[in-house]
């Protein structure tokens, strides 16, 4: 998979995501519903993830965790454990946790899915117009659960799918740094907006 990789910035130590999701978008008209269609070209994270996520393609999952082993693992200190970033959606298999599982069979780490989750209900990150409600309706919206044992403390990546305002990552890392057993934080992401 070729990939553009670029650094993200944040209140975690270091974070990547593998390339942009979208190369670009043209408004092409209406469906017969009334809605809007666009002939949108992506970058080949960008794609992977688009049929992960929305064609329901699980032949994805093992190119997008071997790009992240191969292209932002290598950039980051030792990493201890993998956590998925919590599910926005319900979904019978969540396709951030399907790569995160994957990864960490490449990597060779445990995989934490039930170390950080989320609260559901609110309005939609996605429906919110600015960065700052964003962050409001993200306020102690995620929870760190004691489930990692011993009293060493380890350093965790982050993995998430899409990077946009970072306002996710962001609350989610603030949780995680107030678990006693995580070292340092560090994203992934498979694309990234901006």
């Amino acid at each position: 998979m070729q990939i553009n990789l670029r650094e993200i910035q944040g209140n975690w130590n270091k974070g990547f995501a593998l390339d942009k999701h979208k190369i670009s978008s043209t408004y092409i008209g209406d469906n017969q519903w009334g809605r809007p269609m666009f002939d949108t070209k992506r970058t080949e994270a960008g794609e992977a993830l688009y049929q992960l996520k929305y064609k329901y393609d699980w032949e994805q999952v093992d190119a997008l965790a071997q790009a992240v082993a191969q292209h932002i693992v290598p950039r980051l200190p030792q990493i201890g454990l993998i956590v998925p970033m919590p599910a926005s959606s319900w979904r019978a298999r969540q396709p951030v946790t399907e790569v995160a599982r994957a990864l960490g069979q490449v990597m060779k780490v445990p995989l934490f899915e039930n170390l950080l989750t989320k609260k559901t209900g609110g309005p939609k990150l996605k429906d919110l117009p600015t960065r700052e409600a964003r962050i409001e309706a993200l306020a102690n919206a995620f929870t760190v659960a004691d489930t990692i044992a011993g009293d060493q403390a380890w350093n965790v990546l982050l993995l998430d799918d899409l990077y946009d305002s970072g306002a996710t990552a962001q609350a989610a890392c603030q949780a995680l740094r107030t678990y006693r057993k995580i070292s340092g934080v560090y994203v992934a992401t498979l694309t990234s907006t901006v």
